[in-house]
């Protein structure tokens, strides 16, 4: 009866071999191709992104990002960017969540988008591809424990720009193998106007008036605002 589970047990265990073996094979008829994988006659996707020099991002947070880049971008050899050059705008915003009796908050959320445009390099650069990537991430608000708080806020803002150069790259890579450019959401609807009560009137005692955010929220509602990556 052991021989005879164990003689069971060695053919489901080849069985399933086979089948990994046979999976890439089954997905190829499906249509599926690895983005990076090699085709023949096709683009080298690794090559074409060693191509690109990411062009120098402001601020603290902005170096975060710009390594995350670049460290990608490299793969596993060295940057030899000669082709494009990648331009980057980032935004970082963060809104105080969980908000308790005593007007404190438990948590803090951070919000951060990337706004790109890939351009060849040349005395009149073209404009390739652009679109726009977007993150979030939190962490936990420890009050009278400022190393703690700064170390919370270093790591989340890390965790944010890896994410983000994750996103920047999937795109490019996507554009480079499809030549079909990102989705990205319209930033022109008209936005709604609300009062903020939080903000001392002008001289001329006109009503301080605050638009509406990208998530349709107002700043003052989640308690948004930019945080200084400075520090």
């Amino acid at each position: 009866m052991t021989r005879t589970r164990s003689l069971f047990s060695l053919c489901k265990a080849a069985l399933a071999a086979t089948a990994l073996m046979g999976a890439p094979l089954l997905l190829s008829g499906c249509g599926f191709k690895p983005l990076y994988g090699e085709e023949k006659g096709g683009v080298d996707i690794t090559n074409e992104l060693k191509d690109i020099y990411v062009a120098n991002i402001p601020e603290r947070f902005g170096q975060q990002l710009r390594l995350a880049l670049q460290t990608r971008m490299a793969s596993d050899g060295p940057e030899d960017p000669h082709k494009y050059k990648l331009v980057v705008a980032p935004t970082l915003s963060a809104e105080a969540i969980d908000i308790h009796g005593d007007n404190t908050t438990g948590r803090t959320r951070m919000l951060a988008t990337a706004r790109w445009q890939l351009l060849t390099i040349e005395p009149t650069p073209q404009v390739v591809t652009q679109g726009e990537a977007q993150t979030l991430d939190g962490y936990t608000t420890t009050y009278e424990q400022y190393f703690a708080q700064t170390l919370n806020m270093e790591s989340t803002m890390d965790r944010v720009a890896q994410a983000l150069g994750e996103q920047v790259t999937q795109q490019l890579a996507t554009w480079f193998k499809t030549q079909t450019a990102p989705a990205s959401t319209p930033d022109d609807r008209p936005r709604a106007i609300y009062p903020s009560p939080n903000l001392i009137p002008d001289s001329d005692q006109n009503e301080p008036m605050e638009k509406e955010g990208a998530d349709a929220i107002p700043d003052m509602a989640t308690g948004r605002a930019p945080i200084d990556t400075n520090f």
